[in-house]
């Protein structure tokens, strides 16, 4: 795990080692075990190492081939690196180190781009080819790992966060309207944009080339997979499916332990972790974990289970691991904003800083650590949210009731008004064709509940799940500590896209109608409990943790924000976002949006989503504009 950094001058000027030193230096806490630059006339890459595998120099990047044909950056690991080396072997390679980077640079040497369908892992590089003066840029199937690229006028930068682009000073920061949009719709990025213009997040499962041989420079961005979620043809027993994810499981966390340096698992109190921690215990023993709780001595109503702490520690003692583990109280959030928010670099999915905290206490002993995320996405853990757009007429029916849901900050009555300042007089700001666009390459069949159910799976793994990983990814690197998800391991992730709904979820008939920012006791009926999801994980997990938790009604890690916001953290919240001169107020219509703010102040709504995403946005402008 690592950081990769690069530059290139369309125009052929010759990369400035200067620059390319400023580059990997603002990524420097992602690599604090080494460096390097190297440049090629108009190219440049850098590189700042996070050593994991092969702690020896013979890992040192950027790394350059046998021939000198190929410079490669990279960062990420390929869990199946053993097995792909051996292939290569076969067909006459030889290897100096014992690094997955090595003989990932060797396998698309090999095999072209055909080699990234090979890779079991996560992972964002850049590759240079000095012969054919190619560039590939590439990342990972479901987005585990950043890569961020710009251009402007004859110079095209990449890295693994944006900082090291904007370290350059000739790199114009202006802020990007239509990301702006689409977050404080969504809460979310669906789309390649960020909060700033010119720089774009590679999606998911696509690699650039960058053409340097040409009469003409050429850039080129292709899709090489997507997900796939739709019911089997003629579908096993289900104890066959049982078995067989039984088996996936269990390789996937055993592949995933691959590490020269000790490794730990987050524990919290819910089956995804306690699941990994149990198979992982019983392969490696005394095992790390780590866990954060909350001060809910000012919390109430639905609020006050979010401390999951004695449930992790029944897990622990249960699997003898090594166990840490800390505690929130409302003052910590306002403590790390200005930390998180410039390691973030952009708000995305939910409210991260208790993520911030939890890689903090394990990078203090770990530097690798498995997480969860992923299990809900791909086998149906949030059923409420699937049942509200599960009967429609038709596609369009669909995407308009999924739309309203994930509608999750400013309402779409008042959208227009907010953006006013940057948008003028515009009656309509529009973005469901936004949210519509996300389904254009899903090819599934419509007609059934089961069908929809797949596009809503569909939906959330290719932006709720992807939006977690970015968030992830940055705040695990900001304390130098590499986060695994056996989730998403290849085989796994296949199973679980050709599993059939019905052993998902029990209750498919039902629809649920709630609103997340009803006040009072309708918000705790969208937070209904539920232990319906995840019906065919609940079976297998409960072969490796206590059935009362393989049983457990569904809860996420979330701090009471609903209730901090408008009690300890109450000034904190007016002083940033009601008194003074915020920054967001440039941008955004203030009296729309403190109107908003009192709402929940007030208690006549929940807006907690909304005001944590004011708050670190005012904090993005302050580091960042």
């Amino acid at each position: 795990m690592c950081g990769i950094a690069g530059l290139i001058h369309l125009n052929g000027d010759a990369v400035s080692p200067v620059v390319l030193k400023r580059m990997t230096d603002a990524i420097a806490h992602r690599g604090p075990d080494g460096e390097g630059q190297w440049i090629d006339g108009n190219v440049g890459l850098g590189h700042r190492r996070l050593a994991i595998i092969d702690l020896s120099p013979l890992g040192h990047q950027p790394m350059i081939s046998a021939d000198h044909r190929y410079a490669f950056s990279y960062n990420g690991e390929i869990y199946n690196f053993r097995e792909l080396r051996t292939e290569l072997e076969a067909a006459g390679y030889s290897f100096r180190s014992q690094t997955d980077t090595e003989v990932a640079m060797v396998a698309l040497a090999h095999w072209g781009t055909a080699a990234l369908d090979r890779f079991n892992g996560m992972f964002a590089f850049a590759l240079w080819d000095r012969q054919e003066r190619r560039m590939l840029l590439a990342r990972d199937r479901y987005g585990i790992k950043p890569l961020y690229i710009a251009q402007q006028g004859n110079s095209i930068w990449f890295a693994s966060e944006q900082k090291a682009i904007l370290s350059d000073t000739r790199f114009r920061r202006t802020l990007d309207k239509p990301a702006m949009l689409e977050y404080f719709t969504f809460q979310n990025i669906f789309t390649d944009r960020t909060l700033l213009e010119d720089i774009h997040l590679l999606l998911p499962g696509h690699f650039l080339t960058i053409e340097l041989g040409a009469s003409k420079p050429l850039v080129k961005r292709t899709r090489y997979w997507d997900y796939r979620f739709r019911e089997p043809d003629q579908p096993a027993s289900k104890a066959e499916y049982v078995e067989e994810l039984d088996r996936l499981f269990r390789q996937a966390v055993n592949r995933q332990l691959v590490s020269d340096v000790e490794l730990g698992a987050y524990l919290s109190g819910g089956m995804d972790s306690g699941s990994i921690t149990a198979v992982a215990a019983s392969l490696f023993p005394y095992l790390k974990t780590f866990t954060c709780g909350f001060d809910l001595s000012s919390a109430s109503g639905i609020e006050l289970a979010f401390d999951e702490r004695v449930r992790a520690e029944a897990m622990s003692a249960r699997f003898k691991t090594e166990h840490y583990e800390m505690v929130l109280k409302a003052g910590d959030m306002e403590r790390c904003l200005p930390k998180l928010a410039w390691h973030l670099e952009e708000p995305r999915v939910g409210q991260s800083y208790p993520n911030y905290y939890a890689a903090k206490l394990a990078g203090k002993f770990v530097k690798v650590v498995m997480s969860g995320a992923g299990g809900d996405e791909l086998f149906g853990g949030y059923p409420w949210r699937y049942y509200r757009a599960v009967v429609n007429q038709d596609f369009e029916h669909y995407i308009d009731q999924y739309y309203v849901f994930w509608h999750r900050l400013i309402p779409n009555s008042v959208l227009s008004k907010v953006f006013a300042p940057i948008w003028g007089d515009v009656k309509d700001v529009w973005t469901r064709d936004i949210f519509r666009n996300v389904f254009l390459t899903h090819d599934n069949e419509l007609g059934r509940p089961e069908d929809y159910i797949n596009h809503s799976l569909y939906f959330e793994a290719k932006t709720f799940l992807h939006g977690l990983f970015v968030v992830e990814d940055k705040l695990s690197m900001a304390h130098s500590l590499e986060t695994r998800v056996p989730f998403m391991d290849n085989d796994l992730v296949d199973f679980a896209m050709q599993c059939p709904v019905n052993l998902k979820l029990n209750n498919l008939a039902e629809v649920v109608r709630l609103n997340e920012n009803e006040p009072g006791n309708k918000t705790a009926r969208y937070f209904q409990k539920t232990n319906d999801g995840k019906q065919i994980m609940r079976d297998v997990m409960s072969r490796f943790i206590p059935e009362e938790i393989a049983t457990a009604y569904k809860q996420g890690f979330s701090s009471p924000d609903a209730s901090w916001f408008k009690g300890d953290s109450i000034e904190f919240v007016k002083r940033k976002l009601i008194t003074g001169s915020p920054r967001i107020y440039q941008y955004l219509d203030a009296d729309t949006l403190r109107s908003l703010v009192h709402q929940h102040l007030d208690g006549q709504e929940n807006r907690r989503l909304l005001i944590w995403s004011l708050l670190n946005f005012e904090q993005f402008l302050a580091a960042y504009e």
